[in-house]
């Protein structure tokens, strides 16, 4: 998921026994991006990639991770951090796997009550911005969250491969295209919204830019969908 938008960059549709950090070896890398991951994505052979093609990560750091610290950083304690430390990885095979620093920046969350410690090969940003940069992960929870229950693909109307792939791709094309038309019509309405309004007006001769307006009463809303009467008056 893009940061900049509410629109997908990259999707890959799996079995249940691919593990995540598999993806990223499908990942197109692009030079100076910066990829918020969890630590189900922390595969050091893989996360080396990012160095080669000058792209940036940031996951959390598991409990057990082996490592000795080369430098450090002062920090604004007010501010949630902890530290901010140049590492080296100490382990025989991570250290093969990963041969360069990392940056280490340990983060108390307040609000959730949680001690935060995360990994970046990015040391020019503040570590403040390195902590706060994380929870935007949560964009891509949200648009599996909005496909679940706006898209309504919980149950699937066949049980064979292509016929879940189908169903799945169908749903996803569907949120974009609705995330383009509410980007490139600049309207001021939900995603859920509009996909509501389209529903109902879907066979309407009428333009998605009127259709969309926040101008429109909700008289026209319903003078627009043109049911047939099934008895006369």
């Amino acid at each position: 998921m893009d940061l900049r938008g509410s629109i997908p960059c990259f999707i890959s549709i799996t079995d249940g026994k691919t593990h995540d950090v598999n993806l990223l070896d499908l990942l197109i890398l692009e030079a100076g991006a910066f990829y918020v991951m969890d630590r189900g994505y922390i595969d050091f052979v893989r996360l080396y990639r990012f160095n080669q093609e000058q792209a940036f990560f940031i996951t959390r750091a598991k409990s057990n991770l082996d490592y000795a610290r080369r430098d450090y950083r002062h920090v604004d304690k007010t501010t949630g951090l902890r530290s901010d430390q140049t590492i080296v990885l100490c382990g025989i095979k991570a250290s093969k796997d990963y041969p360069v620093p990392l940056r280490r920046v340990s983060y108390y969350d307040s609000e959730n009550q949680k001690r935060l410690v995360f990994l970046t090969k990015n040391f020019s940003l503040d570590a403040f911005t390195i902590a706060k940069l994380y929870p935007c992960r949560w964009q891509v929870e949200l648009f599996f969250k909005w496909i679940k229950q706006n898209l309504r693909i919980k149950n699937f109307f066949g049980t064979t491969e292509n016929a879940v792939k189908t169903q799945i791709w169908i749903a996803i094309s569907v949120y974009v295209l609705v995330a383009i038309i509410k980007k490139e019509l600049k309207i001021n309405r939900r995603l859920s919204e509009i996909l509501q309004i389209l529903s109902i007006t879907l066979f309407e001769k009428v333009s998605l830019y009127q259709v969309l307006t926040e101008n429109m009463t909700q008289n026209q809303n319903v003078e627009l969908h043109n049911q047939l009467l099934l008895f006369d008056l």
